[in-house]
């Protein structure tokens, strides 16, 4: 199944060109508040994968007629792969891995949806864009096994992990507003058997940046869950970004950014510099 949240915050099924509305199939999604009625379908959900929606008689809206927005507005935490393509390890010149490196959490408040806009923070700093597949989180894992670790998967999704090139911290240079472009939807597991298979493709204002398979990840999806699961505990609605492929390149006012997964989705959004200002005019500088 694919799930969307659409038209402030109702929960829909995707079947075919339309969206199906289940939102008073799952108990309490209409109070959910701003973690979003997807979030109380999978925290509902006991085994940490859906149940069948009755869809037989419900009210339909085209999908090309609805505002799609995050499926997963404000999940508990989003967790990042840091350099997890060999690729981008090459590229970027770095000496160390996933491997070496370990993971970073970017904040919560940086989600945004489909067709919403990335607003660049620094008018001279370089800020770019790193398509990759996120996997949400369906029940409580810690200390998994590999073997283990696909039975704790609700599904997954589109991620754009998007990067300011500057000095600071992973969890600061990712964690602006608007650096956590999500969505469409969330397509479930079930639909997807292995997803070290998958093909991914962003682009940038028409033009083809990174193409990959999810096949050359150095932590593959068991992997990283595995890892990340010995360090913290992971809850139903987190969400993990499995890391980048080579090809990130700055992002410029009026850019449209595409990231095309296989079997999962299509998410776009815009670029908005016209907030931009000067790096050295950041609250806090000081001066040297």
């Amino acid at each position: 199944m694919r799930l969307a949240l659409f038209n402030k915050g109702r929960l829909g099924l995707v079947d075919g060109d339309d969206l199906v509305d289940v939102t008073d199939q799952v108990a309490g999604a209409d109070t959910a508040g701003p973690a979003g009625a997807l979030q109380r379908c999978i925290e509902t959900t006991t085994d940490g994968r859906t149940g069948r929606f009755e869809v037989t008689g419900r009210a339909r809206l085209p999908l090309a007629e609805a505002v799609l927005e995050a499926p997963l507005p404000r999940p508990g935490k989003i967790v990042g792969a840091p350099v997890n393509y060999l690729d981008h390890k090459a590229e970027m010149e770095y000496t160390t891995s996933v491997a070496d490196l370990g993971i970073f959490l970017k904040a919560n408040s940086s989600v945004i949806g489909p067709g919403e806009d990335i607003l660049l923070p620094y008018s001279d700093k370089r800020t770019d864009q790193e398509g990759e597949l996120g996997v949400v989180i369906g029940r409580s894992a810690s200390h998994v096994s590999a073997e283990e670790a696909l039975d704790h998967v609700f599904g997954y999704t589109c991620v754009l992990d998007i990067t300011v090139r500057s000095g600071e911290d992973r969890s600061t240079r990712k964690s602006f507003d608007t650096f956590t472009p999500l969505g469409p939807w969330v397509v479930t597991a079930d639909e997807i058997p292995d997803p070290d298979t998958l093909g991914l493709r962003c682009d940038v204002g028409g033009t083809t940046r990174q193409r990959t398979n999810t096949a050359d990840l150095i932590f593959g999806v068991r992997e990283l869950i595995a890892y990340t699961s010995s360090v913290m505990t992971l809850h139903p609605g987190d969400v993990i970004a499995t890391g980048t492929p080579a090809g990130v390149g700055p992002l410029g006012h009026g850019d449209r950014v595409v990231l095309d997964i296989e079997k999962v989705g299509r998410l776009e959004v815009g670029v908005d510099g016209s907030r931009a200002t000067p790096y050295d005019q950041r609250p806090g500088r000081r001066s040297r």
